[in-house]
């Protein structure tokens, strides 16, 4: 059964090749026309005679049966024929056996020739909700830009960062293992994390293995190319920044505090946060993703040490105010405990545009509307409470709120954003908004 245009065709295995897009059946031609020359080549190499005994072969098989019943009988036999040599052929030159896990190699292949029409998508953020973001994304496209923040100090990636010199590389290792197409091995290989070992106790095998190519290749962004092609993602991952950037926060009572891992533990009224170096350069290659983007995605994630980061970099608030694309903001689910408590949706869209120079860089804010039922006490405990969407504060910054259950269910009472819930939200509102 193959998905077009959400309309559910089914078809058996050998006529689904069939299926308009895939780009095949002109192959299909070209083989068959080959072959047809090849046999009439080694024919006349043979002498011509072959092909008079075959015709006469033809003939009487003709006088004992309907010459219809025998046109047809030569074509379903020579087709037949024809298709499994092809499909054995294809199949031995990609080394894949079709019958070999859950998705067939025509639904991959229809899966790849949708999915690399789709719309170009440019998700800016870290942390765990920007990875859970891409998870649901790339269902819907092939052309996704991660633009990842590397402000992070805290755990494997700070102590790699310290150590060895480079960029975090806990954030980008998530992004792509969300990418990659065998989500679940590459995920849990690059989540791995040592649980024992001089120097390895701590660290992840992907933060390490990053670590490995970006000595080897010079850089992070050659790091993450190569390590994007071993692993097949579908998209591409981009940290904002080849700058060393710390980020420091100033506190409603005049304080400041460095260090992304320090800031929300201070648990003070954010006034603004920055960053040392003041100015960071932002990578070449993200502008030109936000430039070139139909879609551009700020969040979910934590505000100030996720998303906000990322404005932060020279040129990246420009290039998203600049951008024809459509532009949305997930907003969290719950307040964070040191960062964004008693914040409001409002709150939150205004700390976006005010980190990013009073540039209107979204044109909506994307809000979950249902709770569960019975919502774990730990919440309570820590001081996180469900975000309020107060609709008298939003009007006034022209922004559109976008209202739909967004949450995973689960019995624990937890509150998560469902990775599909937010990609097809983000996506049919994204549609929509192309069509006014």
């Amino acid at each position: 059964m193959v998905d077009l245009k959400n309309k559910k065709i089914k078809v058996t295995k050998d006529v689904g090749w069939l299926i308009p897009g895939l780009n095949v059946k002109r192959w299909l031609f070209l083989i068959f026309l080959g072959s047809v020359f090849m046999v009439l080549g080694l024919l006349i190499i043979m002498d011509v005679r072959p092909i008079y005994l075959l015709m006469e072969l033809i003939r009487k098989a003709a006088l004992v049966l309907p010459s219809n019943i025998l046109a047809t009988v030569f074509i379903i036999v020579g087709a037949i024929i024809f298709f499994k040599g092809w499909k054995k052929t294809t199949l031995s030159i990609m080394d894949m056996d079709s019958s070999k896990g859950n998705i067939s190699l025509l639904e991959k292949l229809y899966r790849r020739r949708k999915l690399n029409k789709g719309a170009k998508v440019v998700a800016i953020g870290g942390g765990t909700g920007l990875s859970m973001l891409l998870k649901g994304m790339k269902k819907y496209t092939n052309n996704i830009t991660a633009i990842v923040t590397v402000g992070d100090d805290g755990g494997s990636s700070g102590r790699l960062r310290e150590e060895m010199g480079i960029l975090p590389p806990g954030d980008i290792r998530n992004c792509i293992a969300a990418l990659a197409d065998d989500e679940d091995l590459v995920t849990k290989l690059f989540q791995y994390r040592f649980k024992k070992g001089e120097g390895l106790e701590g660290h992840s095998f992907g933060n390490l293995f990053l670590t490995a190519l970006c000595a080897i290749t010079g850089n992070m962004v050659k790091a993450v190319r190569e390590s994007s092609n071993v692993l097949n993602i579908r998209g591409v991952v981009l940290p904002t920044t080849l700058d060393d950037m710390k980020l420091a926060a100033e506190f409603e009572d005049g304080t400041i505090v460095k260090g992304e891992s320090n800031i929300p533990e201070a648990h003070k009224k954010i006034k603004r946060l920055f960053t040392e170096p003041a100015v960071c350069r932002a990578l070449p290659e993200a502008l030109e993703a936000i430039a070139n983007a139909d879609l551009i995605i700020l969040g979910p994630g934590s505000l100030y040490t996720s998303v906000i980061p990322n404005l932060l970099v020279a040129g990246i608030s420009d290039a998203i105010e600049q951008s024809s694309a459509k532009k949305i903001y997930v907003c969290n689910i719950m307040t964070q405990p040191g960062e964004t408590d008693d914040y409001s949706v409002a709150s939150h869209v205004n700390a976006l545009f005010s980190h990013a120079g009073g540039r209107r860089i979204i044109n909506a804010v994307l809000v979950n509307n249902s709770l569960p039922e019975n919502i774990s006490d730990g919440y309570a405990k820590s001081g996180s409470v469900p975000v309020k969407i107060d609709m008298e504060n939003l009007i006034p910054t022209g922004v559109t709120v976008v209202s739909q259950k967004l949450i995973q269910e689960n019995k624990e009472g937890l509150v998560r954003h469902s990775s599909n819930r937010v990609a097809r939200a983000v996506y049919y509102w994204y549609k929509k908004a192309s069509k006014k």
